[in-house]
């Protein structure tokens, strides 16, 4: 059974940093493409950041961009989200995917999820 558990959030003040983890078992995940999402109340979840199966390749959303960082350590299967100078409207549920498809920037292009961890930002 493929679990994927996303661990690291919690409260911080507004321009902190977090580092979330993602660890996936059941199967090896190393040649997938893998991103993360975020859900904030009463919004759409939306696209952070996605990795190729390699590591090299990263692309991020506008609205992260030079403040997130997206790695993967495809020894221990796990994928971070580093996140530095954070700001309230970063706060939601975080989760992990698996991609399934490019271009990885769509929920419906990814084909495992995990249960999320929440990140919330004081101002």
């Amino acid at each position: 059974q493929v679990q994927l558990v996303e661990s690291g959030g919690g409260l911080v003040q507004a321009g902190g940093s977090l580092r979330l983890s993602c660890a996936a078992s059941g199967r090896t995940f190393s040649s997938y493409a893998m991103g993360w999402f975020r859900q904030a109340p009463g919004k759409e979840r939306e696209f952070v950041a996605r990795i190729s199966w390699s590591g090299p390749n990263t692309y991020y959303a506008d609205s992260v961009k030079g403040r997130f960082t997206i790695s993967r350590d495809n020894a221990k299967n796990t994928v971070y989200l580093q996140m530095n100078s954070l700001k309230p409207e970063d706060t939601a549920v975080y989760y992990c995917a698996v991609g399934r498809r490019a271009p990885y920037t769509s929920e419906y292009e990814y084909l495992y999820w995990g249960q999320g961890t929440q990140v919330t930002v004081s101002s």
